[in-house]
């Protein structure tokens, strides 16, 4: 496995390659961190009033993606706790002066924060918790500018859980005496994202799944409607639970204007392994992960590893590492996180997501029809191991297995394109955040790379990196929408049993009109997919690949010094990583 590892066969998540095997794990026991993503239904959170009680309360879904994003996991989750709140007659709390005041001094650790955050909205949200006006006491949080141990950087200090608090109690205070909505739900996960990634240190994702069919919910990243949420909004993608067979039309104009909703179709996911294969073996998903590549089930998370096909000599060399790439990511799954929830359905699914990355570049150098076939003998190659592993282990085989992932550091590592997706130009701008207290920044600036204030995240900094993908690969401003989503379909017919990652990149003015037409046929071949509309400049500022071309790409070259070290190890510092059992961190770039 250390020489598949070390000549890029596969690679283990990035964050697997960080915390496996180091006191994090090994002593501390978060085995959650060594998960990429996770979902979490708001459908269920009022279950111990509707059933007698079984220790669950209604800020559960909200806590749990608290925790699971401070320790760098991404999460989706749904808004169908609005139609609960109706359907049991649950109503939010008011804030009354009546109530009894209590203080609760909050612990500098992850778990204090999120149990913060966990009095205060069953104070709004539990019955049984209404009789209590919480006051907290941030006195024993650390400072800003405190150094934080173990996962490095600069403490935050208390004020984002501070605002956090004030937010909760805005929100919820405006929902007094009415039903739970769309626009609550989705309003405290963003703020509690924005929180979580206001120190730079981490980074995380949010994704959020909503009715095809409900305005209020369409309407919540259209800024002239809700202009408020601009300050926060940007926390996560936001997406649909599309039915087959609807009209698209309503969406599409929606995509055309900024590239959301992405759309989800869970009778897809529910009833197929890969296209063509029906299954019915994974009928409780209930939602997708923040990348759309792993359907997963209320409280699940899974561990992905990523594979590089075109960094094989031959199908046979690639059959080889999987059987390593299994043994990790089945591995990961024995391992019992800190959330029973989540440990009974791992229990039962075992998912996994075995990823491939490079595919541009294989389609490149050996074409569309190879890659089916090594696909098509892999996925069955994958079935075996599994097998033969679950049975080793005894434990089930895993629900689902293989996947596509839209990578990002893992791949850039290997020297891959990302996922299936082909670069904006052979010649590219790769553009990465950093913490602005960060100890690489002076040492990058020193080496030559370009630096410059993040334009949405004002404790970000953003590094421009000049990219050569190398001779003979085609641009994306060569491959159409149609070429696009055939890819994806292909992806999802011959290898993944989960989902595929797909950002569909489109010419409004040539395409834009299709768009719908297009959802009419892969409806039937997707499990889910996003759209972003290409601009001549790019749809947003900043934005991670920024096509250029050979001169400006030479001449960005020429201002770094090939020879330069970054020495970012002080003195006798080179110990495995420490987890703190809190963290501030910062948002992943969708």
């Amino acid at each position: 496995m250390y020489e598949k590892i070390f000549t890029m066969k596969f690679l283990p998540p990035g964050r697997g390659l960080w915390a496996m095997g180091s006191p994090l794990t090994e002593q501390r026991k978060l085995f959650a961190a060594l998960n990429n993503c996770a979902f979490v239904s708001t459908s269920d959170m009022w279950e111990k009033e509707e059933n007698g009680g079984d220790g669950s309360r209604p800020s559960d879904p909200f806590t749990f993606l608290m925790d699971a994003a401070m320790l760098g996991v991404g999460v989706g989750f749904d808004t169908k706790g609005a139609e609960s709140s109706k359907r049991l007659g649950r109503k939010v709390l008011k804030a009354s002066m009546q109530k009894i005041k209590v203080v609760y001094t909050i612990p500098d650790t992850r778990e204090g924060w999120v149990e913060s955050v966990r009095l205060l909205i069953d104070s709004y949200l539990d019955p049984q918790a209404c009789d209590k006006m919480y006051l907290f006491d941030y006195s024993l949080l650390r400072p800003l500018g405190s150094p934080i141990k173990g996962f490095g950087g600069i403490a935050s200090g208390p004020e984002p859980l501070s605002q956090l608090h004030d937010d909760i109690r805005r929100v919820l205070g405006q929902q007094a005496d009415q039903h739970l909505s769309v626009t609550c739900i989705v309003d405290l996960m963003n703020l509690i994202g924005k929180c979580v990634v206001s120190g730079n240190v981490r980074r995380t994702a949010e994704i959020a799944f909503g009715d095809a069919t409900n305005s209020e919910y369409l309407d919540l990243k259209n800024y002239k409607v809700n202009p408020h949420r601009a300050q926060y909004g940007w926390t996560s993608n936001n997406s649909v639970f599309a039915t087959l067979g609807m009209d698209y039309s309503e969406i599409c104009q929606r995509i055309l204007d900024n590239g959301e909703p992405g759309l989800q179709w869970m009778q897809n996911a529910k009833s197929y392994g890969r296209m063509d294969e029906r299954t019915n073996s994974d009928s409780r998903v209930a939602g997708a992960n923040p990348c759309g590549e792993q359907s997963l089930e209320s409280y699940e998370v899974c561990c992905l590893v990523e594979t590089f096909p075109n960094n094989h000599q031959n199908l046979e060399e690639y059959l080889d590492t999987l059987e390593s790439a299994l043994l990790y990511a089945k591995t990961v799954t024995l391992l019992p996180t800190h959330w029973a929830k989540t440990n009974q359905v791992m229990l039962r699914n075992r998912r996994i997501g075995t990823s491939v990355s490079g595919v541009a570049q294989f389609i490149t150098h050996r074409g569309v029809g190879e890659l089916a076939h090594w696909l098509d003998t892999a996925y069955k190659r994958v079935c075996e191991i599994d097998h033969h592993l679950s049975e080793a282990f005894c434990v089930p085989k895993s629900v689902k297995l293989t996947s596509v992932k839209p990578s990002g550091t893992v791949s850039l590592l290997a020297g891959a394109t990302p996922g299936m997706h082909y670069p904006e130009s052979r010649f590219c701008i790769r553009r990465v955040r950093v913490g602005h207290t960060s100890e690489m920044l002076p040492a990058l600036r020193n080496a030559g790379y370009h630096t410059e204030p993040d334009q949405v995240e004002p404790t970000s900094v953003v590094v421009e990196i000049p990219i050569d993908h190398g001779e003979g690969i085609r641009s994306l401003s060569e491959i159409s929408m149609w070429e696009q989503l055939s890819l994806a379909a292909l992806l999802q017919k011959y290898w993944s049993d989960n989902q595929v990652s797909c950002t569909v990149t489109f010419d409004p003015a040539k395409e834009g009109s299709q768009i719908s037409n297009a959802l009419d046929y892969f409806q039937y071949k997707l499990k889910s997919i996003s759209f972003l509309p290409r601009i001549e400049y790019g749809a947003f500022k900043q934005m991670p690949y920024e096509a250029i071309d050979e001169k400006r790409y030479h001449e960005m070259v020429s201002n770094i010094e090939k020879e330069h070290q970054l020495h970012l190890v002080h003195g006798d510092s080179k110990k495995e990583p420490e987890a703190e059992k809190f963290c501030t961190t910062d948002r992943c770039i969708f």
